[in-house]
């Protein structure tokens, strides 16, 4: 057993480390996109010709970056039925057209007693503008090996009602 110290040194590297893939994962998608200002006047993205006049705002999630197949799966499942509670329309027919397209990232770090998903959501328009991120953490219990392992029902559950909240509040900003 590693002194206090030493297992705290260490968590704080694994959780640097996975803020590190993280943002490695993030920087490999695309073209670089311009920060969103801190503060000052945002201006709302234009969608004349982008909305469906029987479905109105639609989006397309892309296929999730960096979780294994089986936790992309149930998140897209908990995402779909968060959507439906928010009142928000997916489309999810692979190469559908959609208002807005959404490009997730996920990663994980943990060690056995603790670990935590980090999670990235870029909203971006039919021209790949990036319009809004939405970014979090949330912990996960612990695992030996991979930190995938203790990702639950629970964790993606609460990543899929943030995120749908957050879509939600900025359509209706």
């Amino acid at each position: 057993m590693l002194p206090a110290s030493r297992q705290n040194v260490l968590s704080a590297l694994r959780i640097a480390a996975g803020l590190f893939l993280l943002g490695a994962l993030v920087a490999c998608q695309g073209s670089p996109q311009p920060p969103t200002p801190i503060s000052g006047t945002v201006q709302t993205p234009s969608i004349a010709g982008q909305v469906d006049d029987d479905q109105g705002i639609t989006f397309a999630f892309e296929p999730f970056t960096g979780a294994p197949g089986n936790i992309a799966d149930d998140l897209s499942e908990f995402i779909g039925r968060e959507a439906r509670t928010q009142g928000i329309t997916l489309v999810r027919r692979v190469g559908a057209s959609a208002t807005y397209r959404v490009n997730g990232y996920l990663a994980a770090t943990g060690q056995p007693s603790n670990g935590t998903v980090f999670y990235v959501f870029d909203i971006v328009d039919s021209n790949g503008q990036r319009l809004k991120r939405i970014s979090g953490t949330e912990a996960t219990g612990g695992a030996s090996g991979d930190p995938w392992q203790a990702v639950n029902a629970g964790t993606l559950s609460r990543i899929a009602t943030r995120s749908m909240v957050e879509i939600k509040a900025w359509l209706n900003r």
